[in-house]
């Protein structure tokens, strides 16, 4: 993971560049960034669910999943989302000015925005800036990632070298995010590059399994954004087909791995976060049941405040989890732990060294430990802790 820019570069799968530049939109910083592949890709997509969706996600969902993509454009600053008939025609003048500039055809372009919603696209300088692409693509995947992110404090990639049957390839994924996160499929963004030989239906299948443990089990806010896409880039240029059993196995659990690298960067990113938080829950007799209460811990502002308090209160995540629809028989057996620190089990508070428990939620990472004692099924989530930056952060974010 390289966690901010001039400290490492992140290399790109074999066939891919990379670039981003500032066409004006913003004052200090890149706003515009391309990925691009030497050859026709396979892509696949997971999108917001939100029901009011950005023009960027309605197109490229439209498309997906494909076989012959080149480029992704991103633009920051503007989501172009609530702008009705301006939004599509910008989108689509978007998607023209990139084709023209990497020699592809429309078709072959995808789309992504993220910024202030219901703001248009300054869609003229978008459209000049993007003829300085072809001399700014390079190898790395700093420069694209810088281009994409808004109220986020660092770039967030990751990349990844798995060994297959046939040979090696690489997967590098970009993302971003830090506010109005709480995907399902938040403003969040990513991109997963593989030179990997992938079908269609593969890359979707492994992309919508990646994403749900990865993701899909982050929390920052409660809120789900209209602009949120996750892609898989797949261009096969390292020679390296992903079909036996076997190496579908490896290159998925990759995958997953390196997603929730991302995911959980994001997480530690939030609007004014000081500490990432892991809630791990196990014993439940259905995965959904385990994946929803965690989620729950994860968004709770009482449980998140707490943290960001460095309060051991354990009677909120009980609370939290009764309303998460926790049979009431697991409240009579179940076990928590914080930060290692056993403090309920079968039904009753257990004594603890508070003072001691404090300073160990001092750290910037908090785990929460959850075992139910009812099945087999499990989850783990991340979230942040909340705090007063926040709410000044975002009382002012669209000014």
């Amino acid at each position: 993971m390289t966690p901010g820019p001039g400290i490492a570069r992140t290399p790109l799968p074999k066939g891919f560049t990379a670039g981003g530049i500032n066409c004006g939109v913003r004052k200090y910083r890149p706003d515009l960034g391309l990925l691009l592949s030497d050859k026709d890709a396979v892509v696949a997509g997971v999108f917001t669910q939100n029901k009011c969706k950005a023009a960027s996600v309605i197109y490229s969902q439209g498309i997906l999943p494909s076989d012959h993509i080149r480029a992704i454009v991103t633009n920051s600053g503007q989501a172009n989302a609530a702008t009705g008939s301006r939004g599509w025609d910008d989108n689509w003048k978007m998607v023209l000015a990139a084709s023209q500039a990497v020699g592809c055809l429309p078709h072959q372009v995808l789309t992504a925005s993220t910024g202030v919603i219901g703001v248009p696209l300054e869609i003229d300088k978008i459209v000049n800036g993007m003829s300085a692409f072809p001399d700014q693509m390079g190898q790395s995947a700093e420069p694209f990632a810088l281009a994409i992110l808004t109220t986020d404090l660092v770039p967030k990639t990751a990349t990844t070298v798995v060994q297959l049957r046939d040979g090696a390839i690489r997967i590098t994924g970009i993302c971003k995010g830090s506010g109005m996160i709480h995907p399902n499929m938040a403003t969040m963004l990513g991109y997963l590059l593989t030179d990997a030989q992938l079908t269609p239906a593969l890359a979707k299948a492994l992309l919508t399994e990646a994403t749900r443990y990865s993701f899909n089990m982050i929390s920052v806010d409660g809120d789900t954004s209209t602009n949120d896409a996750v892609f898989l880039m797949a261009n096969g240029m390292s020679g390296v087909s992903v079909q036996e059993a076997a190496d579908i196995d490896l290159f998925k659990k990759a995958l997953i791995e390196l997603s929730q690298m991302l995911a959980q960067a994001i997480a530690r990113d939030g609007e004014g976060a000081t500490k990432l938080v892991e809630v791990s829950l196990i014993g439940a007799s259905e995965e959904d049941l385990a994946r929803k209460a965690v989620r729950g811990l994860t968004l709770s502002p009482l449980v998140k405040s707490a943290i960001h308090g460095e309060d051991p209160n354990w009677g909120r995540v009980i609370a939290r989890l009764g309303a998460e629809n926790i049979p009431m028989s697991c409240f009579e057996k179940m076990s928590i732990s914080i930060q290692g620190t056993a403090v309920f089990r079968d039904g009753v508070a257990l004594s603890f060294d508070r003072p001691g428990l404090r300073t160990l939620l001092r750290s910037e990472n908090v785990k929460i430990e959850i075992d139910l004692k009812d099945g087999q099924c499990h989850a783990t989530g991340w979230g942040c802790d909340l705090s007063s930056k926040y709410v000044e952060i975002n009382a002012e974010y669209a000014t």
